[in-house]
């Protein structure tokens, strides 16, 4: 397991920012401590909190910006509906995005060839017309999103030894 250490001071100022300043802090300490990327490897070097935080920040900033259609397209389709991270959040008290996750998932197993193709600008931009059924959920999340986002920061802070160690400014 790989050690992730997030200096007080640092967390102190995030949370008196904000719920994503305060994510954002242990997402970029994770990064930090994983060489910045993500993969198969990497993931290894984690727990399933410090993995799902990272998914729950892909899927905030994919689905935010495009949808799910733009999840899926730019590759995190299996990583959220191959895996248990509908399992991982509902652990987390989120039943309502762990249904949300479920209902992705029919549509993945559905669309997830015609979605992961290779295409222009413009036909990427024809797939949200294309695949209108993954509307209800898009706005769902979008709904949810700040709701979300505080259940997260909340479990985080609740749990840091499970994503962290804190350390005082002099360590």
């Amino acid at each position: 397991m790989i050690e992730v250490k997030v200096k007080e001071a640092q967390l102190i100022a995030a949370a008196e920012t904000g719920m994503d300043e305060f994510i954002q802090v242990f997402v970029d300490a994770i990064y930090e401590a994983i060489g910045g990327q993500l993969t198969a490897e990497t993931m290894a070097q984690l727990n399933s909190d410090q993995i799902t935080l990272l998914g729950y920040h892909a899927l905030r900033d994919e689905v935010m910006d495009g949808g799910f259609v733009q999840l899926i397209h730019n590759g995190w389709g299996a990583f959220f509906f191959r895996n248990p991270f509908d399992k991982a959040v509902r652990s987390w008290g989120m039943q309502e995005l762990c249904s949300i996750i479920r209902r992705g998932h029919k549509l993945y197993d559905k669309y997830h060839r015609e979605l992961e193709v290779d295409c222009t600008d413009e036909e990427f931009m024809a797939l949200f017309e294309q695949f209108a059924e993954f509307d209800e959920i898009d706005d769902r999340f979008v709904e949810c999103e700040e709701a979300f986002t505080d259940s997260v920061a909340h479990y985080v802070d609740e749990h840091l030894d499970r994503f962290c160690t804190v350390v005082k400014q002099d360590e």
